[in-house]
C-alpha cells in the first residue's frame, strides 16, 4: 500500500509542476501578445500619419484615370 500512495505522489507531484510550467508559459505568451499589440497600434498609427501627410502634400505627378491619353492601338 505504500507504494501505491509514494506513486500517487509522485504522479501528483509531477501533475503540479507541469501545471506550473504551464501557468508560467501562458504567462509569458500573454505579455508578448500584449506588447506586440501596442506595436501593432503604434505602427496603424504611424501609417494613418504617412497616409494623411501624402494626401495632403503636393498634388501628384501621376495624372488621373480622366487625364490620361488612351493607349495606341496595335
Amino acid at each position: 500500500m505504500q507504494t501505491i500512495d509514494t506513486n500517487l505522489l509522485e504522479r501528483l507531484e509531477l501533475l503540479e509542476s507541469r501545471q506550473a510550467f504551464q501557468e508560467a508559459t501562458i504567462d509569458d505568451l500573454n505579455q508578448v501578445i500584449v506588447q506586440q499589440q501596442r506595436e501593432i497600434l503604434k505602427l496603424q498609427e504611424q501609417l494613418k500619419m504617412l497616409s494623411d501627410k501624402l494626401k495632403s502634400s503636393e498634388p501628384s505627378i501621376i495624372a488621373s484615370q480622366e487625364e490620361e491619353t488612351p493607349p495606341p492601338h496595335y
